[in-house]
């Protein structure tokens, strides 16, 4: 079935039922993991335990159902706990603070469909690991109490300083004298399973059942233990405590609803707007960060998830529950246990429903120290030093951030630690921006050299300094051209620096100052004062050995990497009226050796005569010759390469004798084989296996091109007198298709080309070939 425009993979997945089967797995271990974070955040929020259960089922189903994440699981929100509480504060009571929740949750609405979800790509990558590095650790140090048994503290707070007057460190300190047997025995038992489960063979493929047998063993043992050692036996007050309620009118009782008055009060709406802000920015954070967690890369829309997380939290107002974000520890569990769809987060949304209504007795005998166990699991998972090394790898740059959100979210709490590790990971932007607004490519064209300045992405204010400096130092009569075709944003300073630079500095220093790639809003149009073509005058400003230097410093930038940037459109329109070539490529026709792109050339500036084996013929000869005596070319290049196929054949065909059963084609196989015969090679061929076989190839691919030089001379009066005469010269060459290099055979006489001493046309064997 065709996917729905708006519900994604929803409606499809219940035609697979192989995949509902999963995700309801999928949906239950993650609810196991939900429901004691519900209740742990909700008391660490000093709201209501019933409001953190609504906000999991809630995040579950309606946000579960409105999202496109396949991955993303929504419910109460860690990072939003000192932000609940001090507002329960302020506004002077739960029923007040549901009416900022309803208000909040319009304003993400808003901002969903004003498609505000792009922020989230202005998000470091560093901070966004760092975030789940974080955690990672968090999740570690903050169940090990739990593990023990000591629950003073809530399990789903996050936050350094503790309500218990703990910190995240201090508390560690302590656990010997809090220790209780039982829920150290479970705990213990249950981090032994969950370690030791993937190490078992026959149990690999069933990992993702291993939450749940820890989860049933616990029950088990605990069960044991009350009937063999009572004194060891795991109390209430280290269970998972569910609100329980026999009947249908209390279950009724757990709903809130919010104070109508309060939105007449102004504080509220300024409530809201923070509840809104912090969640979005949690949510924004989260969903990157998951998206990093999954293998498969599934992508969610952003916008589309604010709108969806602005639903929940508006109706979570009208019902009384407390601000959902996307979380990661759900989500990571989510993606742990191999869900397919979104339905595993909807089913946990009803699991947690099915939960209060009808099993709380039996979820409240799960020992919090077993949950514990499934969590520190999930931290060491996140803080894989693993993440570490690859972000050292990359940097200081990215090192330095990723390290300091990491410990200020330890050291303080999520929300505080994200906004810190944000505001390095801008400083180190801006410094970027400050020391590279802008990269000077010096590029040597045919008529000038011309200084590039590629403006960066986005140029401030702050990058005045640096392009001042960078444009004082061009030196007097030079050409410039400032490039913004990357540029989306360039502050209006310095648009008026350009203009003043172009409009006096340049003048005066008679730099030719030229503009391409600026959007219409910055009104300069596209101007060149250089040529990117050759030109008549260019072209009778030449001499033979220029042109050979300006082919030579063409490979050299392909080689480096360094190719002009030339514009299409722009040659074309220069080049209509007519041709200037700089001089003429007799190359072959082979796919992998096009002559433009092994000199770096443009539109206009050669003539490329392409023929199997860069033979001579009539034809060939004709062209040559308007190329020079007509057109005004400066110079002959004939241009074999490497593993040549046509040359390779028809040493092929030598050897067994024979010519192939193509009439026209024998006329270029005779050719080359008149080049082996003239060098009295036959007895040097090297058989097909041997080794040797492809250098002895690569020589007869030389000794080709010379003999095409020969035949030139010979054939060619015309072009033999323009030669003698010093208005042509006529080289040959070697391109290597693996290095992209090129040999030239023939002696140059100009400092600008590099001539190899060790000619292809000195090859010769140490031994015998073996006929």
């Amino acid at each position: 079935m065709k996917k729905n425009k708006y519900w994604g993979d929803f409606i499809p997945t219940f035609n697979n039922l192989s995949v509902v089967k999963k995700d309801l797995f999928a949906g239950f271990i993650v609810f196991l993991v939900a429901l004691p974070l519900c209740l742990g955040i909700a008391l660490a929020s000093n709201a209501p335990l019933a409001s953190g259960l609504l906000a999991g089922i809630i995040g579950g189903i309606l946000v579960g159902f409105l999202s496109n994440s396949s991955t993303s699981v929504s419910g109460p929100a860690a990072g939003l706990t000192a932000v609940v509480a001090a507002q329960i504060i302020i506004l002077g009571s739960f029923e007040a603070f549901l009416a900022a929740l309803f208000v909040g949750g319009l304003i993400q609405i808003v901002l969903g469909f004003c498609r505000l979800g792009f922020i989230s790509t202005y998000f470091p990558l560093s901070v966004i690991k760092g975030l789940l590095t974080a955690i990672g650790i968090i999740l570690i140090l903050k169940q090990i109490p739990h593990l023990v048994g000591w629950d003073d503290d809530a399990v789903g707070e996050m936050a350094f300083h503790q309500a218990n007057n703990e910190t995240t460190f201090s508390e560690l300190q302590h656990l010997s004298s809090h220790l209780q047997s039982g829920a150290l025995i479970v705990g213990l038992i249950s981090l032994f399973i969950l370690l030791f489960w993937t190490k078992i063979n026959f149990l690999k493929k069933y990992s993702a059942y291993s939450m749940l047998a820890v989860v049933i063993a616990a029950v088990g043992i605990n069960s044991a233990l009350a009937l063999f050692a009572p004194e060891w036996f795991v109390g209430t007050a280290h269970r998972v405590q569910v609100p329980e309620s026999t009947t249908l009118a209390g279950l009724f009782s757990f709903l809130s609803f919010p104070d109508l008055q309060a939105f007449y009060r102004p504080e509220v709406y300024l409530a809201g707007f923070t509840i809104a802000l912090v969640a979005s920015l949690e949510t924004l954070l989260n969903l990157g960060a998951v998206e990093q967690l999954d293998k498969r890369r599934r992508i969610a829309s952003t916008n589309r998830e604010l709108v969806a997380q602005g639903a929940g939290n508006a109706f979570l107002g009208l019902i009384g529950g407390i601000p959902i974000t996307s979380v990661i520890v759900r989500s990571s569990v989510n993606i742990d246990v191999n869900n397919e769809t979104k339905l595993s987060t909807i089913f946990h949304g009803f699991f947690l429903l099915i939960s209060v209504a009808f099993l709380p007795q039996l979820l409240n005998q799960i020992p919090l120290s077993c949950l514990a166990a499934i969590l520190i699991v999930i931290g060491l998972k996140l803080a894989n030093y693993k993440v570490a090394k690859e972000i050292w790898d990359t940097g200081f740059n990215q090192f330095f951030p990723y390290m300091v959100t990491v410990m200020a979210i330890v050291f303080t709490d999520l929300l505080t630690g994200v906004v810190i590790g944000l505001l390095v990971g801008l400083c180190f932007v801006l410094y970027s921006n400050l020391n590279r607004p802008v990269q000077i490519i010096k590029e040597f064209h045919l008529s000038n050299t011309v200084y590039r300045i590629v403006l960066a992405n986005q140029v401030s204010f702050l990058s005045k300094n640096k392009l001042m400096s960078t444009f004082n130092n061009f030196p007097s009569s030079s050409h410039v051209l400032i490039d913004a075709t990357e540029s989306d944003y360039i502050d209006g300073e310095i648009i008026s620096f350009i203009k003043e630079f172009r409009d006096n500095k340049a003048k005066l220093s008679d730099i030719k100052l030229s503009f391409c790639g600026f959007k219409k809003k910055f009104k300069f149009e596209d101007l060149f004062l250089y040529h990117e073509h050759i030109t008549p005058e260019i072209q009778q400003s030449l001499s033979p050995l220029s042109a050979l230097g300006i082919l030579q410093r063409g490979n050299d930038r392909v080689l480096a990497g360094k190719c002009l940037n030339r514009n299409l459109h722009r040659q074309i329109d220069a080049t209509a009226k007519g041709q200037f070539p700089l001089g003429v490529i007799l190359s072959c026709i082979d796919s992998r050796a096009p002559a433009e792109m092994v000199f770096d050339l443009g539109i206009g500036d050669i003539f490329s005569v392409r023929i199997a084996g860069n033979v001579i013929s009539e034809k060939v000869l004709g062209s040559l010759e308007y190329a020079c005596a007509v057109a005004g070319a400066k110079i002959i290049v004939v241009m074999g390469h490497t593993r040549c196929g046509a040359i390779a054949a028809s040493l092929e065909l030598f050897c067994n004798k024979q010519l192939t059963e193509h009439k026209n084609l024998n006329t270029l196989v005779r050719d080359i084989h008149s080049v082996i015969n003239l060098h009295d090679l036959e007895s040097h061929i090297p058989r097909r296996d041997d080794s040797r076989r492809e250098d002895f190839e690569e020589h007869l691919v030389g000794l080709n091109v010379l003999h095409s030089i020969d035949g030139i001379k010979k054939s060619s009066q015309t072009l033999c007198d323009l030669e003698r005469s010093g208005k042509i010269a006529i080289v040959g060459c070697v391109y290597d298709v693996k290095t992209g290099t090129v040999k030239y055979l023939t002696p140059v006489a100009t400092e600008e080309i590099t001539s190899d001493n060790d000619s292809i046309a000195d090859f010769s064997y140490a031994e015998p070939a073996i006929s």
